[in-house]
């Protein structure tokens, strides 16, 4: 059986809050779970619920109150894990007034690469993320898309096996997290394992063999997106076009939603062959029937939206 990527055992995390801070806060609550090698992994949570805390505890920036974790089978607690990781913080510092070259370039010298492997080494992850025409251009003329590929750059500059990205498409464009998008595509083509976290599920859903998530410090569930929702349809939609001059039923009419020339309306399985028989008979045009699974955005919000949730998140943003 293979060593997991990262395995998170029970961590927990408190910090003192008030004006004596003599109030402890429970930040995470007991987290378990492990990221398997070579899988893109996704962790949710709305904000506050702990995604970055864990993230920080991984990367040994903090310390669990209790608990651990190991990444390629070495503990947190090893200074040489560190070679194993690529990290992204959600908010990169970088020196504005440095190019992406220079700066790619003094984050190669950590790693010990002599001054030809180092220029070797910048102008292929320049390449790697789209960079190469702007390598000599101050980060202060970047845009946040471009800045967020030169993090990814020095992330990934030392290649290695564990790419921790926390937030990588955070306030991004669509053009923006299309470009992360691919990169974190291309990073799972070379067999690296990517766990990052998002609040953005459509991403999610996109890129992730599995996902964890995050609510009030506690997690709430973990599989790959279409397990954690379960697939089973929940109701059944129809497209249409009504016929001019004749008036719907007054129970479709109510719940149909006009786009442009057509209409859609959602209907419960049980009944869709007497809305589709209602349909008929007064002319409409069926253009689709399908049926409407639940995505990972209604698990997530139904998640939000629960009172021991809720709860946990009043407890955070206090």
């Amino acid at each position: 059986m293979s060593t997991p990527a990262i395995e998170i055992l029970g961590l927990t995390k408190d910090f003192p809050v008030g004006f004596w801070r003599k109030r402890m806060r429970r930040s995470l609550d007991n987290l378990t779970f492990q990221v398997e090698e070579g899988e893109v992994f996704g962790f949710l949570g709305p904000n506050g619920a702990g995604k970055t805390t864990t993230m920080k505890l991984l990367m040994g920036l903090i310390f669990p109150t209790s608990g651990t974790a190991r990444v390629r089978g070495r503990s947190i607690d090893d200074v040489q894990m560190h070679r194993e990781i690529g990290y992204l913080p959600e908010q990169p510092y970088f020196y504005d007034y440095l190019t992406a070259r220079e700066l790619l370039d003094y984050y190669a010298r950590f790693s010990n690469y002599s001054k030809a492997e180092r220029r070797e080494r910048v102008g292929r992850f320049l390449e790697r993320v789209g960079l190469a025409a702007a390598g000599n251009v101050q980060l202060r003329k970047f845009s946040k898309g471009m800045l967020q590929r030169a993090g990814i750059a020095q992330a990934i500059l030392h290649d290695p096996a564990v790419v921790i990205l926390d937030e990588p498409m955070s306030g991004l464009d669509p053009v923006g997290r299309r470009e992360v998008r691919d990169i974190i595509l291309d990073l799972k083509k070379q067999g690296r394992t990517v766990f990052f976290s998002t609040h953005i599920l459509s991403d999610a859903e996109m890129l992730c063999d599995r996902v964890a998530v995050l609510a009030g410090g506690k997690l709430q569930g973990v599989g790959a997106p279409g397990e954690i929702v379960s697939m089973k349809a929940h109701a059944m939609e129809i497209l249409f076009e009504a016929r001019e001059g004749r008036a719907l039923p007054a129970a479709l009419a109510k719940n149909a939603t006009r786009i442009g020339g057509r209409c859609r309306v959602e209907v419960p399985e049980e009944a869709l062959y007497g809305a589709l028989e209602q349909l008929r008979n007064c002319e409409a045009r069926i253009l689709s029937v399908s049926p409407v699974h639940p995505t990972l955005e209604d698990y997530f919000f139904r998640l939000v939206g629960s009172p021991a949730t809720s709860r946990g998140l009043e407890e955070i943003s206090r």
